[in-house]
């Protein structure tokens, strides 16, 4: 049965808020979008829903979360990062000893949240993917599952462990697609890179990694020192001799060949002029996570200069355990909080049609066009510019739908 969507507002994202606009959806896609009076016309056969004084957007797209720590909460501001990693494992541990119940609750929680807040389509980073992606593929999300490898020194062959279950793809599907993501320069050594790299290319899948996320980085990959060489050496798995690039974090980047292949750079909090005109000649994509950037008080992201750049740059979220919730438009608040006179409409592509091109998913979700999902939020507005009253006030979704289908109350 063909679904007739009317409101006072849709926003494709791929073109110009229409007013007095209609969608018509058939088996879960979308099939055309315009004028609400010339769409009945068209498809008289259509069940029709006026949803009147609302907005619909497109489902929104989070690029980088991780799900699985989810039950988390941030807490005070850490004194900082590495400090902030040793406290994750005694807040778990308060919640469950069990590391795999911890998943399997987190996980859960995490795509609750999601479809509370209008999140159809993630990015998730999991080490416990051999709990989290069963989970996932029963869910009504549309997920890019990044199986995460950490390790190095004394700990390299977790690393290949870690590899080796991250490219499984058996629990693949039309709304599960499976990636890897080599955590971090300084969890990762330049061989795991490498490797993990080479398998993404080699079965074409989704690749992501966290980059330029803290000042340290640079000091630790160029001279194995400073806050993560202790780190490791608290934990009692340091060894000399470690394989790093002995580059700052997005030369660095650039040398192992990440930014000639469409990867999903987690953060860049610190990024030079430099950096800027290496990234503008690579492929990558940036996730500015706004509300964990301010958690942990780095100084102003350079998103606009990376757009100037022609630097395709989205918003997410992160998780729990440095953001409040899993509120995406929450972090887009935050953005144009920070530049109320930077394009509206340009905002809200950084949680829809940019994440999607992020993602690799942008055949399939991140604008209302015909032949994607019917992934879409609606929320109930009040004035005649609906996408900046959204910003402006706290309002959550009033309904949602994943694949032509309402998804029951969150809340």
């Amino acid at each position: 049965m063909k679904q007739l969507l009317l409101a006072e507002f849709i926003a494709p994202m791929d073109a110009d808020v229409i007013r007095d606009g209609a969608i018509l959806i058939d088996n879960g896609i979308i099939v055309d979008v315009g004028n609400g009076n010339e769409l009945r016309e068209k498809y008289p056969q259509a069940v029709a829903d006026d949803l009147g004084a609302a907005v619909i957007v497109p489902g929104l797209v989070n690029a980088h979360t991780h799900l699985e720590l989810s039950c988390l909460s941030p807490g005070d501001r850490p004194d900082s990062f590495c400090s902030w990693i040793l406290s994750l494992q005694q807040r778990m541990l308060s919640i469950s000893h069990d590391p795999l119940k911890i998943a399997q609750l987190g996980v859960d929680e995490g795509v609750r949240q999601c479809l509370r807040y209008g999140v159809t389509t993630v990015g998730d980073i999991s080490q416990q993917y051999h709990i989290t992606r069963p989970r996932l593929a029963k869910s009504q999300l549309n997920v890019v599952s990044y199986g995460e490898a950490v390790g190095l020194a004394q700990r390299r062959n977790r690393f290949d462990e870690l590899l080796d279950g991250a490219v499984q793809t058996d629990l693949a599907g039309a709304h599960l697609r499976i990636g890897v993501s080599p955590h971090a320069p300084y969890t990762v050594d330049a061989r795991g890179y490498r490797q993990a790299l080479q398998l993404a290319k080699a079965r074409k899948l989704p690749l992501a990694t966290h980059l330029a996320e803290t000042s340290e980085e640079a000091e630790f990959l160029q001279h194995q020192s400073g806050p993560f060489r202790r780190l490791w050496q608290r934990m009692g798995w340091w060894q000399d001799g470690v394989e790093l690039v002995k580059r700052p974090p997005i030369a660095a980047a650039r040398t192992l060949g990440l930014l000639d292949y469409p990867t999903v750079l987690a953060h860049v909090n610190y990024c030079s002029d430099d950096d800027l005109v290496i990234l503008a000649h690579g492929q990558a994509s940036v996730v500015y996570c706004p509300r964990t950037h301010r958690y942990f008080g780095h100084p102003p992201h350079r998103w606009r200069q990376m757009l100037e750049n022609k630097i395709n740059v989205v918003v997410g979220t992160d998780s729990c355990a440095s953001s409040p919730n899993l509120n995406l438009l929450d972090d887009l608040r935050l953005v144009h909080a920070l530049d109320p006179q930077f394009s509206v409409q340009r905002l809200w592509q950084m949680i829809t049609l940019r994440s999607a091109q992020a993602l690799q998913w942008s055949g399939q979700t991140g604008s209302l066009t015909a032949g994607k999902f019917a992934d879409l939020v609606i929320f109930k507005v009040q004035t005649d510019d609906p996408l900046r009253e959204l910003l402006e006030n706290d309002q959550e979704p009033a309904r949602v739908m994943v694949a032509g289908q309402w998804v029951d109350n969150q809340k």
